[in-house]
């Protein structure tokens, strides 16, 4: 599929960055070393963060991946949560901040493949045994599918939280995909056609403030539904008193390092992924909010009616925020973990 930009729109685009020196990334600043950390056997470290029972004790072990401009402190599925819930799961839940976040290290070849092995080693490094669970939130929600594609064998079962689409998996209908696309806010649609179109402009873009930038970042309302808003603002949200030590080693890594991985183009399509789990020995679950204004429902609807052994939940009324929510954040565990009982 052809999403392409007006090439006449392109000119003081291209001619900006030119001009400006900075084109290209500055380099990581070191990390700040505050929490655990495993060593990757390239060298790298990635830090993680435990929640629920001790891992010796539990019964259920799951892997969460954080989202967009978040770190391993980001873990609603295991902070947003009834009391004694966890526990009575017998869920023992590791977070982890993904390359180029928090205190881990960057990895400047990145790809859906590689953050599949990096989940492996830290698995392993952990001793959490020959399966665990995989969950993920939003852009970490779309690593997950790298799991399916490269480590089956190791998930016991995986939940995608309204994860992150690429425009360009050539399983989605060309029209179908452009209208996603163009229904995103325009400084949304600018910083995607960069990262896929022009990945060595990805760090200029996100950092210049020429042009309106990613949505996320200059925390636009607009990509916000009311219930997203109101969650936001609610009490019952944890403060992020970690917040300055999300991007303490820089942009280029992380928040653009994503962008250029989850719009690039991949070596696989989650379409022509196998069924993990032919034998109905796990599940795959996909929950989206209706009302999403950041990553488009109506793709998720099209991955949910046409990958038939994804089962498919769409929460209605709720945004992109849903894990801000304790009774949802219940829910996906439960019918994640407490299938086995059925």
């Amino acid at each position: 599929m052809a999403l392409k930009t007006n090439a006449l729109l392109l000119v003081p685009l291209i001619g900006g960055a030119l001009a400006y020196r900075a084109v290209r990334a500055a380099p990581p600043k070191p990390p700040v070393i505050t929490s655990a950390r495993i060593r990757l056997r390239d060298g790298r470290h990635l830090a993680y963060k435990e929640f629920g029972v001790p891992k010796e004790l539990a019964k259920n072990k799951i892997v969460f991946m954080h989202g967009f401009a978040s770190s391993r402190h980001d873990t609603a599925i295991a902070d947003i949560l009834r009391p004694g819930v966890l526990e009575e799961l017998g869920a023992y839940i590791v977070s982890f901040d993904r390359p180029g976040y928090g205190e881990s290290d960057p990895d400047p070849n990145r790809t859906p493949k590689s953050l599949a092995f990096d989940v492996e080693e830290l698995a392993d490094k952990l001793q959490l045994g020959p399966k665990f669970y995989a969950i993920g939130y939003s852009m970490g929600g779309q690593a997950v599918w790298g799991l399916l594609k490269y480590i089956p064998h190791r998930l016991a079962g995986a939940t995608l939280m309204t994860p992150v689409t690429n425009y360009w998996w050539s399983g989605f209908p060309s029209k179908l995909s452009k209208m996603a696309y163009s229904k995103q806010p325009r400084q949304d649609q600018w910083a995607v056609g960069v990262a896929h179109h022009l990945p060595w402009l990805t760090y200029w873009w996100m950092t210049q403030k020429w042009f309106p930038g990613s949505s996320v970042l200059s925390q636009n309302p607009a990509i916000l539904s009311q219930q997203d808003l109101s969650l936001l603002f609610s009490p019952n949200v944890p403060p992020r008193p970690y917040q300055s030590q999300v991007l303490q080693q820089g942009e280029s890594e992380s928040v653009c390092r994503d962008m250029i991985v989850g719009f690039g183009n991949w070596d696989f399509d989650p379409f022509e992924i196998e069924n993990p789990f032919p034998n109905n020995e796990g599940q795959v679950h996909l929950w989206q909010g209706e009302e999403d204004k950041l990553v488009p429902t109506m793709l998720q609807r099209y991955i949910g009616q046409n990958i038939p052994w994804i089962k498919y939940h769409e929460l209605p009324g709720s945004g992109h925020m849903f894990p801000l929510m304790a009774e949802v954040n219940e829910a996906i565990l439960r019918t994640q973990l407490e299938r086995e009982k059925e």
